[in-house]
């Protein structure tokens, strides 16, 4: 009985979501009808995706490792990982710019730690905002204006 209950219970709840699925189903459309092609509209099929194309996303290849240096010591690490997301089509020009990318973002990662940017509350949303438009104008500087912004996908601090 107490292996019987469990089973009859999963097959309640996966009877009901089949019923579920089968009655909420979109109603079948009729020949032609929601396909602005099939309708002889081929002007409004092309610009429905023309004009509505979607961003990419680019994930960077490496982390960036930026130490933070006290007393002519290396204290900490901070470690990131960055994407950009940029216009439709401009993977490829991201990847054949990225060691020209990748240096002119470290120097600026630099730069934000050197003014105290990764000390204390380092992912403060006002602090790690700073940090972003900073990533994105670096960007915009290195690929034009195809750069939307810069992710922050992964931060962390690693202390000695």
């Amino acid at each position: 009985m107490r292996k019987l209950l469990p089973l009859l219970l999963i097959l309640i709840g996966a009877g009901a979501g089949l019923g579920a699925g089968w009655h909420l189903r979109p109603a079948p459309a009729a020949e032609g009808e929601g396909d602005p092609a099939a309708a002889g509209d081929t002007h409004a099929a092309g610009t429905a995706h023309s004009t509505e194309q979607l961003p990419e996303f680019v994930k960077l290849n490496n982390q960036f490792i930026v130490p933070l240096v006290e007393k002519n010591q290396i204290a900490s690490l901070i470690i990131l990982s960055l994407s950009l997301e940029v216009t439709a089509g401009g993977t490829e020009k991201v990847f054949a710019q990225e060691p020209k990318l990748r240096d002119e973002m470290l120097q600026r990662l630099f730069d934000h730690a050197n003014t105290g940017g990764f000390r204390g509350t380092f992912t403060d949303a006002d602090n790690l905002l700073i940090l972003r438009k900073g990533l994105t104008e670096v960007a915009r500087g290195v690929l034009g204006d195809m750069v939307k912004t810069v992710l922050i996908t992964d931060i962390i601090r690693q202390d000695r």
